[in-house]
């Protein structure tokens, strides 16, 4: 995974320029009942150079012993299912608004197998993918982003960056507006991913707003007198928070001093009441970094991420750590 940053790795919107347009994989298919992960890839053409193809995949559970004896009335049943799949997919590109210019020479892909996400990975290899699209699971509340199996099973072992689209999303005409990063664990690590991304910002010429979140009634234990101790210990996180926004705007500026930087916390009732007490934009997105996981970098959000993903309301770009 390329970057141009040698403090992080953020690498996927850091390309969208006229000369290398950002490559995006889109996972859609004409029998889905939501078109957010079309719309998503429609809203980032507003604001840089992409090129998009979409892949829509055909389950495949038969042996091959099955497949064989089918012969070639698989074949003409694909053939003919690929043809229409492609008229359906060119038609949601056009109702999307995706511009016919980000179009890749193969706007549509029909692949059929035993496994959605081995074959999305695979067609993300090969199309050199910067970013695989996914919408949300379809039993989630508008606005929320559910993962349905597929993007559950991305988000523990995809090697490409992924963006989750919530159901149902407003997203500005204007293209993406703010980035937003969510420091979720305070590490090193964390620290060069957070530099990463505002390089891509001051690349983009757009905001910065770093996040932190703080979940109030998380604190479980045998007895009933827990009350102070929560207050306490709310107080300390707090005050913590504070102090490490303020040296992450002061390390940021330093690095970047023409970037306009913001922080906020996030706080209220649980994970959604600490997402929800924070103003959000049409033209946010939320960048998440995500945990190591053995010697190749591979999606894997850690347990904070992973609680506050449901109750996110704009885009979010989760992609693979440094290691």
């Amino acid at each position: 995974m390329a970057t141009d940053s040698s403090d992080g790795h953020l690498p996927a919107l850091s390309k969208g320029s006229a000369d290398k347009p950002l490559r995006i994989l889109i996972s859609w298919s004409p029998s889905s009942s939501g078109t957010e992960a079309l719309d998503c890839a429609a809203w980032l053409s507003r604001t840089a150079a992409t090129q998009v193809r979409v892949i829509s995949t055909v389950f495949q559970p038969w042996t091959t012993t099955s497949l064989t004896k089918l012969g070639g009335k698989y074949k003409k049943w694909f053939k003919a299912q690929k043809e229409a799949c492609a008229a359906a997919t060119h038609a949601a590109l056009d109702e999307a608004g995706v511009p016919r210019s980000c179009w890749d020479d193969k706007p549509s892909l029909l692949v059929d197998g035993p496994s959605r996400p081995h074959l999305l990975t695979e067609m993300a290899k090969k199309f050199e993918a910067d970013l695989i699209i996914l919408g949300p699971n379809q039993a989630a509340p508008k606005g929320r982003f559910f993962a349905g199996s597929t993007a559950d099973t991305l988000l523990h072992y995809s090697p490409q960056p992924l963006g989750l689209v919530p159901r149902k999303v407003k997203l500005s005409k204007h293209g993406v507006t703010r980035f937003n990063f969510a420091i979720t664990e305070r590490s090193s690590r964390e620290d060069h991913e957070m530099l990463a991304a505002a390089e891509l910002a001051n690349r983009w010429n757009l905001p910065l707003r770093l996040l932190a979140f703080s979940a109030k009634g998380l604190l479980n234990t045998p007895s009933k007198d827990k009350h102070d101790m929560a207050l306490k210990l709310t107080a300390e996180w707090l005050e913590d928070s504070l102090a490490m926004l303020d040296r992450a705007r002061d390390s940021i500026q330093e690095k970047f001093p023409e970037l306009v930087v913001t922080s906020e916390i996030g706080s209220g009732a649980g994970w959604g009441g600490a997402v929800d007490s924070l103003k959000w934009k049409k033209g946010d997105l939320m960048l998440m970094a995500s945990t190591p996981q053995g010697p190749i970098a591979r999606v894997f959000l850690g347990s904070t991420a992973t609680e506050l993903l449901p109750h996110i309301r704009v885009p979010i770009l989760v992609h693979p750590s440094c290691g």
